[in-house]
């Protein structure tokens, strides 16, 4: 047995508690739903996308707006607005030739707010 096995605490009376297995196995959302959600958190691990979803989370920009703030090239920027709009983060509207985008709704902005408050405390 290794060391990191010896510290892992075991079941002392190994007593089933059929009652909570029985509760979360009700409302355990199906494995195409937390493949969903372990990709949604995939989208936010991302340090360039939490940037423009943070300028998103400010006001409505156009791809140009969301570079210059970043410092970065509108191709880089329009490349994780793809990914961002896949994954139902991001949407936009169009103004003549001109594409602003916002946060898809209130629940990412809800999130981004949430995050920012955790790591504050």
């Amino acid at each position: 047995m290794s060391e990191q096995e010896k510290n892992v605490p075991l079941c002392e009376e190994n007593i089933i508690h059929e009652n909570l297995i029985d509760t979360v196995n009700r409302n355990m959302p199906d494995i195409d739903t937390l493949y969903d959600l372990a990709e949604l958190y995939r989208i936010f691990a991302d340090s360039t996308r939490i940037r423009i979803l943070y300028v998103l989370f400010e006001s409505e920009v156009c791809v140009c707006d969301i570079a210059a703030v970043l410092n970065m090239s509108v191709s880089a920027i329009s490349h994780q607005l793809r990914l961002l709009k896949a994954a139902r983060l991001v949407k936009f509207r169009r103004d003549g030739k001109t594409l602003y985008y916002s946060l898809a709704d209130n629940h990412v902005k809800t999130i981004i707010a949430q995050g920012i408050e955790h790591i504050k405390e």
